[in-house]
């Protein structure tokens, strides 16, 4: 019953229970409070809060039931506005509150405007951010394997990141990253990527640049396409340093030690030219033998945590669509 009626509360609009809240305190204050400068200043708050997080729309009604709120209380309670003990003239205190008023929804205004430009300046920010992903991941249509396999890894290491408690933002960098993880391999030989027999030791260091090459291509994008290249960087580092780098453990990005499982569960669960697909538990069996050596414990504890839910079943038909 009393978990119940948490729940119901936490569901209630956050910005606006901390509203209601500025002003029952602001209504307690006036009890203390007898300077006319220092209770209309209390009573900018919220507005100032709205515009600088709801927007201009918001801000602009806050203000407007501030001053609504400031005429009831003035007009119920005279007594505020008194100098040296004496009442002002009705006149001269309406017009302060006049005043006060059109200055505050003017600046909840402005400011609510330049929270709207900042908005919109950041979703085409955004858009454009998106259109250079799919750029770059269309970069490698022509290799049907790279470019179903990044997709796959992609919802893969989401899905894990999400069971792990990534923040929205984090399980986007999860989501880019894992798209882009291979982008390295376009520099690299066809016969190398397909070649069905063992690498010689020269082919595999070879094969190593591929993570390095990628960061290059993403490097002169800058912006948030920049924070993702250590993530590439790492994605085959293990966490007992035996990878591609000898970083390990904690010194790896936990995105890269996330898109790591991913990259090998879809690996064991495809077919590649020197290897059958295994099967979906048998992969899983192998990646939980690999915790503390290949790979990140906790990262395997949530990757089996979304296998046993049935998460990683992922409808992968439509290869080409693009996260909403």
């Amino acid at each position: 019953m009393w978990s119940r009626i948490v729940r119901q509360f936490q569901e209630v609009n956050k910005e606006l229970w901390l509203l209601l809240m500025m002003f029952a305190i602001l209504a307690g204050v006036n009890y203390l409070i007898s300077s006319q400068r220092m209770l209309l200043g209390f009573y900018v708050l919220p507005s100032v809060y709205s515009a600088y997080f709801r927007g201009r729309r918001h801000a602009t009604l806050t203000a407007l039931l501030s001053l609504l709120l400031v005429v009831l209380i003035v007009y119920t309670n005279p007594h505020l506005f008194t100098v040296e003990g004496h009442v002002r003239i009705f006149a001269e205190k309406w017009w302060d509150i006049a005043v006060w008023g059109g200055t505050l929804l003017v600046i909840a205004y402005a400011m609510g405007t330049l929270y709207d430009k900042k908005q919109s300046q950041i979703i085409e920010l955004r858009e454009a951010y998106k259109g250079i992903v799919v750029i770059l991941r269309q970069m490698t249509a022509h290799d049907k394997y790279t470019h179903d396999h990044s997709f796959r890894v992609a919802a893969y290491a989401t899905t894990i990141a999400k069971s792990m408690g990534f923040d929205p933002e984090r399980v986007d960098d999860v989501w880019d990253a894992s798209l882009l993880h291979d982008l390295g391999k376009l520099d690299t030989s066809r016969e190398l990527l397909h070649k069905a027999e063992r690498f010689t030791s020269s082919e595999y260091e070879e094969m190593k640049k591929h993570v390095e090459k990628g960061a290059l291509q993403i490097e002169p994008v800058r912006g948030r396409l920049f924070r993702i290249i250590p993530i590439i960087l790492a994605h085959h580092d293990r966490f007992d340093g035996s990878g591609y780098h000898p970083t390990k453990g904690e010194d790896i990005p936990l995105e890269a030690r996330v898109i790591a499982v991913a990259d090998v569960y879809d690996a064991m669960t495809s077919d590649r030219p020197y290897a059958k697909a295994m099967s979906p538990l048998a992969a899983k069996e192998a990646i939980s033998k690999g915790a503390g050596t290949d790979f990140d414990p906790s990262v395997v504890k949530a990757f089996v945590k979304a296998f046993q839910s049935g998460s990683l079943e992922v409808d992968f038909t439509a290869l080409d669509m693009v996260r909403a």
